[in-house]
């Protein structure tokens, strides 16, 4: 016969229990917390390695990526030119005829982006881009050699530029007087060659010049070394870091070339450059000492006034830059104006409406038809000649 278990027997059994777990807690405690220790170990190393290798593994993928591309993605129809000093500039030209047209590059910007424009204009003249030492294919010295005005201008100023620009157009033997275009940067380039060597220059197209005195407004200063110049600093790092390849597989990054028009091969050689950490620290420097070049410019321009020979058209846009507020926009138009009237009073001038300084690869067709028209009038006096 079964017997009822009574309360008093249930709780004298549940305080036997709970000595004994008293008696053997403090053992389970040490090895639940070596346990635990261990856990939180492994745990920790292995988050390391995958910090490790998200680290490493992106930068030296990237490296590996950039040897091989480098050699696949050089333009077929462009060469290298040793213009001395330990730099190999890189120059493509397209067509035949004179006068032959150069075109400078916007600031920080590989000669691709003149690829619309020079596709166009190439059916009329030979037209020749570059790109400057540092950017896209043309190699920055990194020897210590000098021989004459390298000593006076520094590395990635317009001095500089211009030198090496006059060296290529030697080497590559350009026949003169040629017509030559810059965008913000080049038109600095371009009105810094003009004055030195105007037996060269026919006809100067200055597309949204930097006025060289905007760089006194603190509002302008402040824009562009505290918020553009770091912006860019972060894509230096980023394409360094290998994570703008990986941001543009993710399609979270765009080359400035892109869409219908833009051929595969194009549109690969952008993305290298953008995942391209020299390319990139060439961009930063330009920006950084446009001061500086904006200043050498000036000087230049009162030493030397340029040729009533050459000829000068400023194209510009309704805004130098859509993404810009207002009011540093306005500081631009009204510097722009300013300089245009100072240094080229009889300068021709052309508004592209609705453009701004990016004209020259989002609206390639208005820039073409301008300097369409100045060409077709150069070869008309040569030939009346």
């Amino acid at each position: 016969m079964l017997r009822k278990r009574t309360d008093g027997q249930d709780g004298d059994e549940k305080v036997k229990t709970d000595k004994k777990k008293k008696a053997t807690s403090p053992a389970e405690n040490k090895v639940s917390q070596h346990a635990n220790e261990r856990t939180c170990w492994s745990t920790f190393i292995l988050m390391g390695k995958i910090l490790l290798l998200i680290i490493f593994i992106p930068p030296f993928l990237n490296y590996a990526a950039l040897q091989r591309e480098a050699q696949m993605l050089s333009p077929k129809d462009g060469q290298s030119f040793d213009i001395g000093l330990g730099q190999k500039v890189h120059m493509t030209c397209k067509g035949k005829g004179q006068p032959v047209v150069i075109l400078d590059a916007p600031t920080g910007m590989s000669s691709d982006i003149w690829h619309h424009v020079q596709d166009s204009l190439s059916e009329i003249t030979k037209v020749c881009t570059y790109d400057r030492v540092g950017l896209g294919f043309s190699r920055r010295v990194f020897q210590n050699e000098t021989t004459g005005t390298e000593k006076v201008w520094g590395m990635s100023t317009t001095g500089r530029m211009v030198d090496d620009l006059h060296r290529l157009v030697q080497v590559a033997e350009i026949a003169t007087p040629f017509m030559l275009v810059g965008s913000e940067l080049g038109s600095l380039n371009g009105r810094f060659y003009s004055h030195i060597h105007h037996t060269q220059v026919s006809d100067l197209v200055l597309i949204d010049p930097i006025p060289e005195n905007v760089f006194e407004e603190e509002q302008w200063q402040q824009y562009w070394y505290s918020q553009l110049v770091p912006s860019l600093q972060v894509l230096q790092f980023a394409a360094a870091a290998g994570l703008s390849r990986v941001m543009i597989i993710l399609g979270l990054m765009k080359p400035e070339l892109h869409g219908r028009m833009v051929s595969e091969e194009l549109l690969q050689r952008q993305k290298y450059l953008l995942s391209n950490p020299a390319h990139q620290s060439g961009a930063v420097d330009e920006h950084f000492f446009l001061n500086e070049s904006a200043s050498q410019v000036r000087e230049i321009s009162k030493f030397k006034p340029l040729s009533s020979k050459t000829s000068v058209s400023v194209i510009t846009g309704d805004t130098y830059d859509q993404q810009l507020p207002a009011h540093l926009n306005q500081v631009v138009a009204e510097h722009q104006r300013h300089f245009v009237e100072q240094s080229y009073p009889q300068a021709s001038r052309i508004l592209v409406p609705g453009a701004d300084r990016r004209m020259i690869y989002t609206q390639p067709a208005a820039v073409s038809k301008h300097l369409w028209t100045l060409v077709s009038r150069r070869q008309s006096r040569h030939q009346s000649q």
